[in-house]
């Protein structure tokens, strides 16, 4: 029997590495049963423990951290060198400014809360990225490069996926492609010790680099859905001895998981989520017709489609291929300064276009009650502009936004100092955010995941940041 497992493993991988995911869907299905004849593995796999609002999430995580003075924090009364080159504008909710660059955002500040005090130590890239995705803090990274591994705590959309029944649809989606440059791809951004199962996935793998998305479902180029079906005739064929020696319920439980995966690779209802073309072009100009429209907009398409959590990396690709974390605008870049780089197409213009006609068509389908919007990046800027007109690293303060979910609109959390460089009051960690989060999908944070060691790990040690929630 052996060989003939083997041989059928052997034809999954010819052409088509995703027919595996049967068998990803079998270890889910028995992680669950587990969670649920021991509660404390998994409370709130199958139920919601929190009370929260919130069927799904949209994170729109800006890499390389965006200015909290030049965006949402603007401090017009700070000496100049501090103080942001932008003007300030009113919104709709009295006494909330924003920059001038995000006119359009600004019609929308009563649907959002901002947390003006998030604040962390470090002011490295790669720390930060992974303790503001996982709410973990690793010593163990290499700076500058840190190839993600199996030993990382699960990122959000991972545990996400570890709380979620399957189903058609991806429990998390990483878009355009996960954080990654120059040959590795950072860890924080995939399942860690959770296993490859819980992996989110991925549209694309990290430019730059040598791996393949996880998790896939698109058929490769060269296998037609005739050869797919094709394939899982002959799968029929050479399953059907095995079957004849397996009667215990596990066996019997192969088809209707090998049914499941396939049905995540030729299902309709995947394929019209990930195309963008059952849009009308008035609604792909609404978004922004580039890579961050276009995701922002997938996104919406996903979330309507089922999946739970959709990390949306904002990064920008240049002509010769390499990877730039544009929110990280020390300057000069491309022949702009750092403030420049803010009001280039790939910064603050797409951001406002995007983010807005997200919160507006949310709202308008009834959907923006229960999905929740959130937006930050690893870190906020320094106070002072440096000689390139542009801000560097500061871990000490930024500001992070949230909308929908059952999100008090119309809100501001904590608050900076003079010069947006340390909260003032009510200082929150990355730890918070993702708790937060947690919350809000039904997820308790002291709920407990186990690693391959059979090891306890609570989800997050954050509080929720429960006075935002109406």
């Amino acid at each position: 029997m052996l060989y003939r497992r083997e041989a059928l493993l052997r034809l999954g991988r010819l052409g088509l590495g995703a027919v595996t995911l049967p068998q990803l869907l079998r270890s889910e299905a028995q992680r669950r049963t587990l969670a649920a004849e021991v509660p404390a593995i998994g409370p709130g796999v199958l139920r919601n423990q929190t009370g929260g609002r919130a069927k799904s999430c949209i994170l729109i995580y800006l890499w390389g951290g965006p200015p909290q003075q030049d965006m949402w924090d603007m401090k017009p009364e700070a000496p100049e060198g501090i103080r942001s080159q932008f003007q300030s504008i009113p919104t709709v909710v009295p006494g909330i400014d924003v920059c001038e660059h995000m006119p359009l955002f600004a019609r929308h500040t009563d649907k959002v809360a901002l947390v003006r005090s998030v604040t962390h130590p470090s002011n490295n890239h790669e720390p930060s990225v992974y303790r503001t995705l996982t709410g973990r803090i690793n010593e163990t990274l290499a700076v500058p490069r840190n190839q993600r591994n199996r030993n990382d705590f699960p990122n959000l959309g991972s545990v996400v996926s570890s709380f979620t029944p399957p189903g058609v649809m991806p429990a998390a989606v990483t878009i355009p492609r996960p954080i990654g440059h120059d040959g590795v791809t950072y860890s924080g951004t995939h399942a860690g010790f959770l296993g490859g199962r819980h992996d989110p996935m991925e549209v694309a793998a990290a430019e730059e680099t040598k791996e393949h998305p996880t998790h896939s479902i698109s058929l490769p180029a060269e296998v037609a859905e005739t050869r797919l079906l094709a394939r899982r005739g002959l799968l029929n064929v050479l399953e059907e001895t095995d079957r004849r020696f397996q009667a215990e319920r596990s066996a019997r439980a192969v088809d209707s998981y090998r049914e499941l995966g396939f049905s995540m690779l030729s299902s309709p209802t995947a394929k019209r989520a990930f195309d963008l073309g059952f849009e009308t072009d008035a609604t792909r100009e609404k978004y922004g017709r580039n890579e961050y429209g276009e995701s922002i907009l997938l996104a919406r398409r996903l979330i309507e489609s089922g999946v739970r959590l959709v990390t949306i990396s904002w990064m920008y690709i240049q002509k010769g291929g390499n990877v730039a974390n544009v929110w990280d605008n020390h300057g000069p870049f491309e022949g702009l300064t750092g403030t420049n780089m803010l009001k280039a197409y790939y910064c603050l213009p797409s951001l406002d276009r995007g983010l807005s006609a997200l919160l507006e068509d949310l709202q308008q389908s009834g959907l923006l009650d229960e999905t929740l919007v959130a937006l930050w990046g690893e870190f906020g800027r320094t106070p002072k502009l440096n000689s390139a007109q542009g801000r560097d690293h500061w871990g000490a303060c930024q500001t992070a936004c949230f909308a929908g979910g059952g999100i008090r609109g119309g809100t501001v959390l904590g608050s900076s100092d003079r010069d947006a460089a340390y909260p003032k009051t009510h200082p929150v960690s990355p730890q918070d955010l993702l708790a937060t989060v947690y919350h809000s999908l039904g997820i308790a944070p002291e709920a407990e995941m186990y690693d391959p060691l059979n090891r306890p790990h609570r989800v997050i040690d954050g509080r929720p940041l429960t006075e935002l929630l109406g």
